[in-house]
């Protein structure tokens, strides 16, 4: 047997095929009897998935959305991993989609999700502009992770970056370093806070800050350190990269230029990601906690879909740093 129709469903439920859309379409103007029955004949033919059939039998969504800005970052797998077991236990499913770290096509994948009729939508480091996300919140409820917001009507889950950076140029000072650069993520949710964070930290100590254009991949990781080496010698002894991910591009860099990790340059990253703890790697980084940050987005979200709350809540947890092997002691040189 083929994959059944909408024919196929009107037939087994004994309405029109017009009836069968408007049901599909969450219609409001059919009767609970032919909206049960055509419901009953789409899961018996197998027409639309589970969650689908169920959420319009009882006309309330129990799908959630989750746009994800980079899915080549450990750190939104790990977020997403956490989402989606508070999900399951809670009787909902993810729809998941990326706008690949653009605002014009976070803007389409956010419509797409919204297409889906979602109980609500939990946004990862969004790039699309506020005004895209206001439009959002007037149709579900809206938790941004990692993106702060004045919206009354959206919740916000971040990390303190300008706490995070602080500690990790803290570590790098009592190590011995002075100057110490920071490969920021440009644009990137959440970077500023970390680049105010370090420059605070590093005039706390006397100390000049240098902070050199990046984004948060191990690309922009790789060209950050040619245009430091390029630019500023002595060069720094130490580096706090923009996030994982860029400081696996950075120190691919150093190696490249013969600088060896830590004995010559230190490297922090800043999320933790479970890239960080793999052995050959075995860096040392800013601890986000992901999972509590993915169990408060969900909380935050499904007090909104049940009612219970219209004030914003604004989360801020405060990070810590997980000391490995890409940090030690100032050599004394730095070499050119």
């Amino acid at each position: 047997m083929g994959k059944p129709t909408m024919e196929d469903v009107a037939a087994r439920a004994g309405v029109s095929r017009a009836l069968v859309s408007l049901v599909m379409r969450n219609a409001p103007n059919v009767s609970a009897r032919r909206r049960a029955a055509v419901v009953k004949a789409a899961e018996e033919l197998g027409y639309s998935p589970h969650v689908m059939a169920r959420s319009l039998a009882s006309r309330t969504s129990t799908v959630l959305g989750v746009m994800v800005n980079d899915l080549r970052n450990a750190f939104f797998a790990d977020v997403v991993e956490g989402l989606d077991a508070a999900a399951q236990s809670a009787g909902f499913d993810l729809i998941l989609n990326t706008g690949g770290r653009m605002p014009s096509r976070e803007g389409a994948a956010l419509r797409s999700l919204l297409s889906f009729r979602p109980a609500g939508v939990v946004l990862l480091s969004p790039v699309v502009p506020a005004a895209a996300i206001e439009a959002a919140a007037r149709q579900c409820p809206v938790v941004l992770v990692s993106r702060t917001s004045r919206l009354s009507t959206v919740d916000t889950v971040n990390d303190d970056g300008e706490a995070g950076a602080a500690l990790a140029v803290e570590h790098l000072v009592q190590l011995g370093h002075r100057r110490i650069a920071h490969l920021d993520g440009g644009g990137a949710a959440g970077a500023a806070a970390r680049r105010r964070g370090f420059r605070q930290a590093m005039r706390s100590h006397g100390l000049e800050p240098i902070v050199v254009r990046s984004e948060h991949t191990d690309t922009a990781g790789e060209k950050a350190v040619q245009e430091l080496l390029s630019l500023y010698s002595p060069r720094p002894t130490a580096l706090l990269a923009g996030n994982d991910f860029n400081a696996v591009g950075a120190i691919s860099a150093l190696e490249e230029h013969g600088l060896r990790v830590p004995d010559d340059v230190s490297v922090v990253g800043y999320d933790n990601t479970s890239l960080a703890s793999l052995r050959h790697i075995s860096l040392t980084t800013v601890d986000q906690p992901r999972a509590e940050m993915a169990r408060l987005a969900f909380d935050a979200l499904l007090e909104r879909v049940r009612g219970e709350r219209t004030e914003p809540v604004r989360h801020l947890l405060h990070p810590s740093l997980v000391v490995r092997e890409t940090t030690g002691p100032n050599s004394g040189e730095a070499q050119r």
